[in-house]
């Protein structure tokens, strides 16, 4: 390891042994928590999430018992502030199951918490937009977000709103909802998205808010080849429905769909990917680094 880094790197077999509790889920509810394509096993369920889970507890109440000898310093009321956990990672690397497990677990570990999942995915820009803008072919990429909308969310959750709306997005119809969800003085709040992490032009961002950052890694060649299968997978899939906005590709031969997904990931994945996702890698308290099998290998800890 590098003596200059802020990271202490920690293999699995060590970080496995953190924590105190291996708390199981039953295989049934693990199963329903796993996305397209990012498959979770029981050990690595007990082995990595469960000793992530019972970082952030730490940190939460950490946080928690700051604030409250701050309020008694400054003799004023008890002021509960939501803790905000963002989740970032590269298009097709495992973010929307990470996210929807650590929720679990930590519902699992602290029941009496209001714990909920935003995806940032429900402030890209409607389509309609993205066309007038011909930034279509761009949407993931930070101009094609409603930055402006995602800052105000984070900062009135932050401020202690007690109901807010987030926009929803559909995969299916890959656009802006009509339909919102509501979010009520949550206790803890994962954000999960691609942009969570970045920076910007303006004075504050949505990281100036975050209070604990995780970032799921690996290596380029592996997630290009985790979007293709997963491509491969949607076009016998979701892609077969006709209300799908992508049921244009789902009579294509392996060969042309292989194409397809290749130049969307040349055209697109890929260079948000190097020039804004992985950039942003530095800025996390936690890298989960994962292998070619999908599976986390090694956990990067901020130790400065």
């Amino acid at each position: 390891m590098n003596n200059t880094s802020p990271f202490a790197a920690i293999e699995r077999e060590r970080w496995r042994g953190a924590g105190s509790s291996g708390l199981p889920l039953a295989y049934d509810e693990l199963a329903g928590l796993s996305g397209l394509n990012e498959p979770v096993a029981l050990t690595e369920m007990s082995e990595v999430y469960v000793p992530l889970a019972e970082l952030l507890v730490l940190r939460v109440e950490a946080r928690r018992g700051f604030s409250a000898a701050l309020s008694d310093f400054l003799h004023e009321p008890p002021d509960r502030v939501p803790f905000l956990i963002a989740l970032g990672g590269s298009v097709a690397v495992g973010k929307s199951t990470a996210a929807r497990l650590t929720v679990r677990l930590l519902q699992s570990l602290r029941p009496d918490w209001r714990i909920e999942l935003v995806t940032t995915d429900g402030f890209l820009l409607p389509n309609a937009t993205l066309i007038e803008r011909d930034i279509l072919a761009r949407k993931g990429f930070p101009e094609s977000y409603d930055r402006r909308a995602l800052l105000r969310f984070v900062a009135d959750l932050k401020s202690g709103v007690p109901e807010l709306q987030v926009p929803l997005y559909s995969h299916l119809t890959y656009d802006v909802l009509e339909e919102t969800q509501s979010v009520r003085a949550p206790d803890v709040l994962v954000l999960e998205g691609v942009n969570v992490l970045q920076r910007g032009s303006g004075r504050v961002y949505v990281s100036d808010f975050v209070d604990f950052a995780l970032y799921l890694d690996a290596e380029e060649d592996d997630v290009r080849r985790w979007y293709l299968s997963r491509f491969l997978k949607l076009r016998s899939g979701a892609f077969q429905n006709p209300d799908s906005y992508f049921h244009r590709y789902a009579r294509l031969s392996d060969e042309e769909a292989v194409e397809v997904a290749s130049g969307i990931w040349e055209r697109t994945n890929r260079p948000n990917l190097l020039n804004n996702i992985q950039p942003t890698r530095p800025r996390a308290d936690v890298i989960l680094e994962k292998g070619a099998d999908h599976f986390v290998s090694r956990v990067l800890l901020r130790r400065v």
